[in-house]
């Protein structure tokens, strides 16, 4: 945040120097020095007031900041003191909104100060124009402050201007320069003892690591000092606007829209008007993201007239912009919304937004094409295309994609693609700074619309090999490399242990029906401290080139491999079979998608509600729809085991329920490439681990007679089953069953749990281990589901263990009643103890136990799953 203070007289001194360390203790001595009256000189009590002004800035309190702020003013004695207090109401004004008013304020101060005093008016001057969106004038009048610092040995003034013109360099993504000063400027305030200032240049040291694509480091930045914050006891709810900027670069956008909802809500409520706006359109930009268009536009033309009447013309400029995006993402294909486009592109590059302008370009020229004005469509994307030498991951991924288009406008398709692959090189290499796996599996994103334009060339080409390696390109990437293992963090150990005990807590009070609001509310900071430190790990490893027709074929033997991958409203198929490849189209992807969803709710009737003739009626019209439409094309299947890849909802089917798939192993995989690699993994050699939670007495029962099935497994019961005691187990072992409730959180998928004895065990938790057991049987309800981010990235339990390195993963898609499956899972086991596959195993001990019950025993059966490679 850009950063402002002056001087003073006497005891009025004392209270502004404390300004930025104690702003409470900074009113305090301000108000004794207004309260001696006329005893206390004109230029001191002015004095006092400009500082209580500031220590209200700084306390949020703009309304109570002017009011001060203008009685400085007024109280003045002599011209300087007089041009001091104009100077810092001019900063407050800028905050507040009014930036005509702020820069008329600080540009009459400048002649009647000297010194020092003009370097600070020079400086404030740069910060009002820096509001303005007049970034260059603004790095100038930094600059000349740094220069008077220099001349006058003036540090503090040195570390402000460098901090302002360190921050102003971050959002222009100038990187000369701007770490130095941020550096420097923190370095300077923690040894003048400046602790609130230098938490602020700590922060911006954040913001620079986020322009630049460093979003662990960035995150370091920000938890630094907001530890800071908050042992100084002071609010700062603009820097929401800087979380929000950091989640959308990601992206994290259902994060973002919560943060940005909350920047608006705190920010409007607290007066200022600057942030204010700033807030709508960081509301209006995550809302894009997310697809909620009239949002979008809504917040987007609210904030542009507010950045008018404020006169900050460039922000105005840059609210069109989302404006314009979300008319196109409608699907407006017209010449006044070229024409718009065209214009603010131009507008964003000349006042300093090269990111908006590069998206708005790009599209602008997809308009022209649709338009048929191929001439004009080829202009503006080579002048987008420019940016694939420079900037970001994002924006130089975003040129080569602008070189694509232009070449494919050319009839180039072979250049095409070859610019696409070099884009998702480039998101490749980044992806790999990304150490947590929800990043990697978020940031999946910033490739859609490569991929998407590289498949489909190979579509239209009819290439089933170079369709594979499309979708392969794009598909589950974050699990393409082993995630960076979490440090033994102490901070994060002891919040996982906090979340752990309030979570039981928090199921106690529901199940006895007792209100939990206090324990929901701390259960919520809890996670995204969580989510906070476990993202600051920084990235590590390369991303593995997706695999060849052969390396499958040679790993697949007589299996067959069947990857559905999504083409615009289509789903198709590529089937690996004996070596060869083939493409097939199979229908609508909105059909398919519908039918799954019928399907799961048919089985999950069955199971809740009993076999009644119209629920078994439905659950099998709805398999056998579903079944038509995605095997039916095929015909080359025979009896062979198959390799599912699916697509988008599709990762929930239960697969075995479907006529094709009933009685044969089947073997569901987030990516070949995922597959291949888990298949060529040898099983560990250690013993068995078989675990039990509490409040289910079938699955104690499960374990005790599982340990018959398995000699020498290591139990993990009643108090014993700690998550602790869980994760030790789990490294280096061979086989892994648990018996224990599941939580499946839709919402952040990485905090789906297990209940152990001493409270639930988070996926998250499981990132720690060191050597990955083999094979992970859940019996628990739900425990197969996944959150699914762009990418067909998956996200939950079966993310984290195969990306972790473990062979296989059998769990379940549906609620399932405990006391049947136990049968199944002796079954199971049993079948694998005797050399079966785990998806060999499976399918037989499926087909047995549906032979011998009814419809709710099919269901059952049917919920279970193999993940990974069985």
């Amino acid at each position: 945040m850009p950063d402002s203070t002056g001087s003073g007289a006497g005891t009025a001194q004392a209270a502004l120097d404390a300004v930025q360390r104690y702003p409470h203790e900074a009113i305090a001595i301000a108000q004794r020095v207004l309260a001696a009256g006329s005893a206390a000189g004109a230029d001191e009590r002015s004095t006092a007031e400009r500082a209580v002004g500031l220590a209200l800035r700084e306390l949020n309190d703009l309304p109570g900041a002017l009011r001060h702020l203008r009685r400085a003013v007024r109280a003045a004695g002599t011209p300087r003191t007089r041009a001091l207090a104009r100077m810092s109401q001019g900063y407050v004004l800028a905050n507040a909104g009014h930036t005509a008013a702020a820069l008329r304020a600080v540009t009459a101060a400048l002649p009647q100060l000297v010194g020092a005093d003009a370097g600070r008016a020079r400086m404030q001057r740069g910060v009002v124009l820096h509001y303005r969106g007049r970034y260059d004038e603004a790095v100038r009048d930094y600059g000349l402050a740094v220069d008077i610092a220099l001349r006058e040995g003036d540090l503090l003034l040195e570390a402000r201007a460098r901090n302002n013109r360190g921050l102003l360099n971050a959002h222009r993504g100038a990187a000369n320069g701007t770490h130095d000063d941020l550096s420097r400027a923190a370095a300077t305030f923690q040894r003048l003892g400046l602790d609130l200032a230098a938490a602020d240049a700590r922060w911006n040291c954040g913001i620079a690591a986020g322009q630049r694509g460093d979003i662990a480091g960035a995150l370091r930045s920000f938890a630094t000092a907001d530890e800071e914050y908050r042992r100084l006891a002071v609010p700062r709810p603009a820097l929401l606007l800087d979380r929000v900027e950091l989640l959308l670069s990601v992206p994290l956008v259902d994060e973002a829209v919560v943060v940005a909802t909350a920047a608006v809500r705190e920010l409007g409520r607290r007066g200022m008007a600057s942030d204010f706006a700033e807030a709508l359109l960081a509301r209006a930009r995550a809302a894009l993201l997310a697809a909620d268009l009239d949002t979008a536009t809504d917040a987007a033309a609210a904030a542009r007239a507010r950045f008018r009447r404020q006169g900050r013309r460039t922000w105005a400029v840059f609210a069109r912009h989302v404006e314009l995006r979300a008319e196109y993402r409608r699907g407006t294909r017209s010449a006044p919304l070229l024409s718009a486009m065209a214009r603010t592109a131009d507008q964003l590059d000349a006042t300093g937004w090269p990111g908006p302008a590069l998206t708005t370009r790009i599209e602008a020229g997809l308009v022209a094409a649709a338009l048929g004005r191929s001439g004009r469509a080829r202009n503006l994307l080579a002048v987008a295309a420019r940016a694939r030498r420079r900037g970001t991951a994002d924006r130089r991924a975003q040129g080569w994609y602008a070189l694509a288009l232009s070449r494919r406008l050319g009839g180039d398709e072979p250049g095409a693609a070859r610019a696409l692959r070099r884009g998702l090189a480039v998101l490749d290499r980044h992806r790999m700074s990304l150490g947590a796996t929800e990043l990697r599996a978020h940031s999946g994103a910033n490739g859609q619309e490569l991929a998407a334009e590289g498949l489909d060339i190979a579509v239209r080409a009819g290439a089933p090999a170079r369709v594979l390696a499309w979708a392969e390109r794009w598909r589950a990437n974050a699990l393409r490399a082993r995630p960076a293992r979490p440090p033994a963090d102490p901070e994060l150990v002891a919040a996982l242990a906090e979340l752990r005990l309030v979570s039981g807590l928090l199921e106690d009070e529901v199940l006895a029906g007792r209100p939990a609001t206090a324990l929901r509310g701390r259960q919520a900071r809890l996670e995204q401290r969580i989510r906070d430190l476990a993202r600051r790990v920084p990235g590590e490893g390369a991303v593995l080139a997706p695999p060849g027709v052969g390396a499958l074929a040679a790993q697949l033997g007589s299996r067959v491999l069947v990857e559905l991958v999504a083409h615009g409203d289509r789903i198709r198929a590529v089937l690996v079979r004996d070596g060869r490849a083939s493409l097939h189209d199979l229908g609508p992807l909105a059909v398919a998608a519908d039918l799954a969803r019928r399907h799961r709710f048919a089985l999950r009737r069955l199971v809740t509600t009993g076999d009644t003739a119209a629920a078994r009626a439905g659950a099998v019209h709805a398999a056998a729809a579903l079944d038509r439409l995605l095997f039916a094309p095929l015909r080359r299947l025979a009896d062979r085991a198959l390799v599912i890849v699916p697509v988008g909802a599709l990762h929930a089917v239960p697969w075995s329920a479907l006529p094709t798939c009933a009685g044969r192993p089947v073997t569901v995989a987030p990516s070949a490439t995922a597959w291949l690699g888990a298949d060529r993994r040898e099983l560990p050699a250690g013993p068995p681990v078989l675990a039990a939670g509490p409040r289910l007495p079938a699955g104690h029962t499960e374990v005790r007679r599982l340990a018959q099935v398995l000699p020498g497994a290591r139990r993990l019961t009643g108090p014993d089953a700690t998550a602790a005691a869980l994760t030790a187990a789990l490294d280096g072992a061979g086989l892994v069953h648990i018996a224990a409730h599941g939580t499946f959180r839709a919402d952040n998928p990485q905090f789906s749990s297990l209940e152990l004895a001493d409270g639930p065990l988070f996926a998250h938790e499981w990132e720690a281990v060191a050597r990955p057991p083999g094979c992970v049987v859940l019996s628990a309800c739900d425990s197969g589901l996944t959150g699914l981010r762009p990418g067909d990235e998956v996200m939950g339990f079966t993310a984290v263990l195969l990306a972790l390195g473990t062979r296989c993963l059998i769990a379940t898609v549906l609620p399932v009643p405990a006391e049947p499956t136990t049968a199944l899972m002796l079954d199971l086991h049993a079948r694998m103890r005797a050399g079966a596959g785990p998806a060999g195993a499976l399918a037989d001990a499926q087909r047995a136990f549906a032979a011998t019950g009814d419809g709710p025993a099919r269901a059952t059966a049917a919920a279970f799953v193999c993940f990974g490679a069985g």
